[in-house]
């Protein structure tokens, strides 16, 4: 009888979510001795309902949880032990008895352009974009209201595939992915200011999910814990649950820490791209939920009242 492994970890298949698993798998090996790869980790796929489903956008089928359910499902089961996430496709309200105990220091944050394009400034008039994010293309609309917007879905390769066969103009893309994918040079990549394009709320970061009761686990994941990242997202991810964030509702956040002290700056657009609200909030490094809160209800409190 093969012996089970000391860790099992369970990702999404693409290549990305692979990537990131791979990531997780030899940063623990690397902090712990005992866990020599690839003997003692492995990496389980875990197919989603949001990977199987690719003709209609995240919106439409029941949003970005779609992409944790069944992953979330096998590790409260224990038949995996932790989770490797994407850390803007994860819902802020948790299924009990799991938490999100440890953040990889995050890639950049900025959102990309894909296309034969060096700005949003340069692309024809009326001109098609591809993409499925609300955000992105409420954003994209707001700066250019000529161009048009059609959803797009898949992995990074199917986008990239896209633009090259001109089914799109262009394209977005998180500069983290393309970066850990190592295709930031091939694709022709323009990362995005995020004055111009602000990103996903923990876009760039990747988490780990575990049992809040397995303590031989979350002891392992404390050591690959990069705490500046996992303080940004805690901030960002505060204020999306306040304003009830979630794929119907175009909502970017970014944290940045500077020493003790840590800046959020966030933004609520209509889908339309119309109407933009976008304010930042100063504070502690030790109160990152207190800040992220307080964004939030001033965003939502400006929303409200237009």
């Amino acid at each position: 009888m093969t012996a089970r492994p000391s860790l099992i970890i369970g990702t999404r298949g693409s290549p990305l979510a692979r990537a990131q698993a791979t990531a997780v798998a030899s940063a623990l090996a690397a902090a712990h001795a005992d866990l020599a790869l690839p003997s003692a980790i492995e990496i389980r796929i875990i197919k989603t309902t949001g990977d199987l489903i690719q003709d209609r956008t995240l919106s439409e089928i029941g949003g970005k949880g779609l992409f944790t359910k069944e992953i979330e499902d096998q590790l409260a089961s224990g038949e995996i032990d932790i989770a490797v996430h994407s850390m803007k496709d994860v819902p802020t309200a948790l299924p009990e008895g799991l938490g999100i105990v440890a953040i990889m220091e995050r890639e950049d944050p900025r959102d990309a352009l894909i296309g034969p394009y060096k700005s949003l400034a340069d692309i024809p008039p009326g001109a098609t974009i591809g993409t499925a994010s609300l955000r992105r293309g409420a954003q994209t609309l707001h700066l250019r209201p000529d161009l048009k917007i059609e959803p797009l879905r898949g992995n990074v390769e199917t986008r990239l595939r896209k633009v090259n066969e001109g089914v799109v103009a262009a394209t977005f893309l998180a500069m983290a992915g393309l970066n850990r994918l190592g295709l930031t040079q091939s694709s022709g990549a323009v990362a995005i200011d995020p004055r111009e394009m602000l990103p996903a709320t923990a876009q760039g970061a990747v988490g780990i999910e575990a049992r809040i009761s397995d303590a031989r686990t979350l002891a392992l994941l404390a050591a690959i814990d990069h705490h500046p990242s996992h303080i940004c997202v805690r901030a960002e991810r505060a204020m999306l649950a306040v304003l009830d964030g979630n794929c119907r509702t175009p909502i970017a956040g970014l944290a940045l820490l500077d020493g003790d002290r840590l800046t959020l700056e966030g933004a609520v657009v209509t889908p339309d791209g119309k109407t933009l609200y976008r304010l930042t909030e100063h504070g502690y490094a030790d109160a990152p939920e207190t800040l992220g809160m307080r964004l939030g209800e001033r965003l939502k409190s400006k929303a409200a009242a237009a």
